[in-house]
């Protein structure tokens, strides 16, 4: 999944898995060109400035290296600090741990939803489930990508980080479920987005070891490049550009993890530039805490403003996420996503399993819940008296080892979608974001159909193992309105509808996007529209989620539009 399953539920997962891969022992990069930014000098010259190394920051500089001097800013750690702690067995772990060391940073919509943000490199891709799969031949086209362009950087990233994942029992019961219950054709394992069931891709190899977009730096002109970690962009700098009428990006300042301030800058070259990768969160938040964003807003916050763009911000979505816990009366191994139902009303269908709901996950669950309650901003029904309330129940419940797996459907899209704005001026802090779920009825539609997808292949033949005989997919139902899976309202005593179930037990699948869209701030370059020298090149740029899952097109398009700015670059030296 390109982000993420929502973290709370991984709380069963536990254990081993192998891949199919290639027979080797992992062993993590050694890469000379990534230091801790309190090892850089007091001010940086280079050609491209890239903030934020992630699931596109990483695909992209390593391609810019080709071209010119990258430096890569990036506000996290290295995942290669400790390779064990990413393998496929840490995964929860890794996930919901909320030391300030940790490479996720926990929030929650105003929606009620927990959620989080990346904070390492490599972005979202060390922490997710692992699945890799593509965009459709249709998405491609609809975006104005280049289709061999596009063919080509996915191969790129995929001779580095995809692998054929075994299928074991879990994971067939629930594909055989998916075929039985009409989701049809089986395509079989592929990369490709198709109607029907198939098993996709995944970054963890054979041994469980996890490969992440930071892998992709290996691609990188090590002498052409350098990437400086827990560097927190403050703001990005502007001058007039008087010749073209209009602000135009220098340079940026960012501190280190001792609080100390560098500056970063572009020479004129009008070759030069810098680029925002900073996520779906992170790059609407930079451009609005450097001045460009909503003229209004950044005012209340002090901010001068270089550009009113009331547009920066909004358009904010995250596909929703439903699910049933399924236990089973046999033991299950430890999987991630790995097949997924395509289905044709709208939904995806995909599932987990594994085992162990220990004492220890339940601590670092209600660590979440006293972190973000103390958040400024957050909104009443979140005050700190309703964490302590779901912390308690939390505690309450029976810490016994479960034996199970959850099923899940993700909506395509969606058409539902919210807005960003800041509480601080601090680049630390989350900013406040409200993704409307269900706001559009088609979402709630194809939640409520996807459902039925799941309650199909939970009653199927094929998955009749997994289940209690004795226990009813209406008992499931009730069960998981009692888990403190959101913030939101339960409907317990009402009449039973999809709908209802649908609306308060949303949860995210990390999917999240928009806030600096293409067409309406960016350019069909990526460019800041208004602005020179300025581009954003991240899933912040999508109207709606790629594929099943989005990292591999997040990824791609790293790679896509690197290769494009540098055949752009060399273009413009022949002309010379």
């Amino acid at each position: 999944m390109g982000w993420f399953l929502a973290q709370y539920i991984w709380a069963f997962l536990a254990g081993s898995l192998f891949f199919n891969g290639l027979s080797y022992s992992y062993k993590a990069p050694m890469y000379t060109f990534i230091k801790e930014a309190t090892f850089a000098p007091p001010i940086l010259r280079y050609d491209y400035i890239v903030i934020g190394g992630g699931s596109c920051g990483c695909p992209l500089a390593a391609t810019l290296s080709h071209g010119g001097e990258v430096l890569v800013l990036e506000r996290g750690g290295s995942p290669y600090t400790n390779p064990e702690q990413i393998k496929i067995n840490k995964f929860v772990h890794a996930l919901v741990n909320t030391s300030s060391s940790s490479f996720s940073q926990q929030f929650i919509s105003t929606d009620g939803v927990l959620n989080a943000r990346a904070r390492v490199l490599g972005g979202g891709s060390v922490l997710n489930a692992g699945f890799y799969s593509r965009a459709s031949n249709r998405y491609i086209s609809e975006t104005g990508w280049n289709e061999t362009l596009a063919e080509s950087a996915y191969e790129w990233v995929e001779n580095k980080v995809a692998f054929e994942p075994p299928i074991m029992q879990w994971q067939s019961a629930v594909r055989d479920g998916l075929l039985e219950a009409g989701v049809l054709p089986y395509n079989g394992f592929t990369f490709d987005h198709l109607y029907g069931t198939k098993v996709g891709g995944s970054i963890f190899d054979k041994e469980g070891h996890r490969h992440t977009a930071a892998d992709l730096l290996e691609y990188a002109y090590p002498t052409r490049i350098s990437v400086y970690l827990h560097a927190t962009v403050q703001k990005i700098l502007f001058k007039y550009n008087a010749e073209k009428n209009r602000p135009q990006a220098y340079g940026v300042i960012f501190k280190d993890a001792l609080g100390i301030i560098h500056r970063a800058y572009i020479s004129s070259n009008v070759k030069n530039e810098i680029i925002v990768s900073a996520g779906a969160i992170g790059s609407p938040q930079l451009l609005m805490l450097s001045g460009i964003g909503p003229a209004k807003h950044l005012k209340a916050h002090g901010i001068k403003v270089v550009l009113d763009q009331p547009l920066v911000g909004q358009g904010m979505a995250d596909n929703p996420m439903n699910i049933l816990f399924v236990p089973s009366p046999l033991p299950v191994e430890l999987s991630l996503v790995q097949t997924v139902g395509i289905t044709k009303n709208g939904s995806f269908i995909e599932a987990v399993s594994g085992l162990n709901l220990g004492l220890s996950w339940f601590d670092r669950l209600r660590g979440i819940f006293e972190l973000v309650s103390n958040q400024s901003g957050l909104p009443h029904k979140f005050a700190p008296e309703t964490m302590k309330s779901f912390a308690n129940i939390i505690r309450s419940l029976d810490n016994s080892t479960l034996k199970g797996g959850v099923i899940l459907e993700k909506i395509r899209g969606p058409r539902s979608t919210g807005h960003l704005e800041l509480l601080t001026t601090n680049p630390n802090d989350n900013p406040s974001v409200t993704f409307n779920y269900f706001k559009d009825p088609e979402d709630l539609r194809m939640c409520v159909e996807g459902m039925k997808t799941i309650i199909n292949v939970i009653n199927s033949k094929a998955f009749s193992r997994f289940r209690y005989p004795n226990m009813s997919v209406q008992a499931l139902i009730d069960w998981m309105l009692y888990v403190p899976v959101n913030f939101r309202p339960k409907h317990r005593n009402a009449s039973f509808s999809l709908e209802q179930y649908c609306i308060d037990t949303v949860l995210t699948i990390w999917h999240y996007h928009g806030g600096c869209q293409y067409g309406k701030v960016v350019d069909h370059n990526y460019k800041v529209i208004g602005v020179e020298a300025l581009r954003v090149i991240d899933g912040s740029t999508f109207y709606r989620s790629p594929g099943t899952n989005p990292q591999a097109t997040v990824m791609m398009l790293g790679r896509y539009m690197g290769q494009k700015i540098i055949k752009k670059r060399l273009s413009q030296e022949e002309v010379k």
